[in-house]
């Protein structure tokens, strides 16, 4: 089962996908993509780590998700990612250019094949203006093409507003 939770900043969808995972009754991997690279993304760091229960298994892990994702891949448990437009950032600023493409091939390839249960965090970012620079157009265009091709390969998709999600594949 693969879940892909989209949304815009404080819209509740990591607080959704946490929710899911609770009550799930699985034991629960949480794949954190952010890297505190200041003292900004170093404070929402620490308050996502205190809305997560504490027997949760965190790993960091900001460039190479696909093969994360199979090394801690097992039967009987839920990996949720949070979140993928994170990880683009990190993929689009890298020092290599076809970081990001092979990236994101490598994890559409190994998301059918994995057995766990995976949920997908990640923001909606093609619902506002057109951004003026190159390197934020790239990101608005290559996390539109991820979102939809994950959507092909999700079993459910919601997209939160406010705090309530709609679900736009899957079961109600």
């Amino acid at each position: 089962m693969i879940q892909l939770i989209l949304g815009g900043a404080r819209s509740g969808k990591s607080r959704l996908a946490e929710q899911i995972a609770k009550d799930s009754g699985l034991a629960v991997s949480y794949v954190a993509t952010a890297q505190a690279l200041d003292a900004e993304m170093q404070q929402r760091i620490a308050h996502h780590q205190t809305q997560r229960p504490e027997h949760w298994q965190l790993i960091e892990e900001p460039y190479s998700l696909a093969e994360r994702l199979q090394q801690i891949d097992a039967p009987n448990q839920l990996i949720l990612v949070d979140c993928l437009t994170l990880w683009m950032s990190n993929l689009l600023m890298h020092e290599d250019a076809n970081l990001q493409v092979m990236e994101c091939q490598k994890l559409l390839d190994v998301l059918p094949k994995l057995q766990s249960q995976i949920i997908l965090v990640s923001n909606e970012t093609g619902l506002g203006v057109v951004p003026i620079g190159e390197i934020s157009r790239k990101f608005v265009d290559e996390s539109g093409r991820l979102h939809q091709q994950l959507g092909q390969i999700a079993d459910k998709v919601a997209f939160c507003v406010a705090g309530f999600p709609m679900i736009l594949k899957g079961e109600k």
